[in-house]
């Protein structure tokens, strides 16, 4: 993400789209999948994760809007599928800004 009053960038990790076949979901699967990627995550020392996604799914793992914080993605999307977790307390403190995504995703 990049601050654009101060100019800086805060690295931060995107979780993709979590996909279980149909035959093996409500096993907890999606669940234990998210949970370790958080657990290595926070391993590396992120300190947070943005995802796109089901406004009624991921905020059970704790995930929020990122407009809470003043991040906003660098293309047009609904505020409720643009959510971010801290993954150690204050992580976010004072991070606003924009999305930037590596040049190899073609987003600009």
């Amino acid at each position: 993400m990049r601050n654009k009053a101060r100019k800086r960038d805060y690295p931060s990790l995107a979780l993709a789209p979590i996909a279980v076949l149909p035959e093996f979901q409500r096993k907890g699967i999606g669940s234990k999948l998210i949970a370790e990627a958080h657990r290595i995550a926070a391993q590396l020392d992120f300190g947070s994760i943005i995802l796109l996604g089901h406004a009624n799914y991921y905020p059970k793992f704790g995930y929020v809007t990122m407009a809470e914080y003043g991040i906003n993605m660098p293309f047009e999307v609904a505020d409720e599928n643009c959510m971010i977790i801290e993954l150690c307390q204050r992580a976010l403190t004072g991070v606003q800004g924009t999305v930037v995504y590596p040049q190899e995703f073609g987003i600009t």
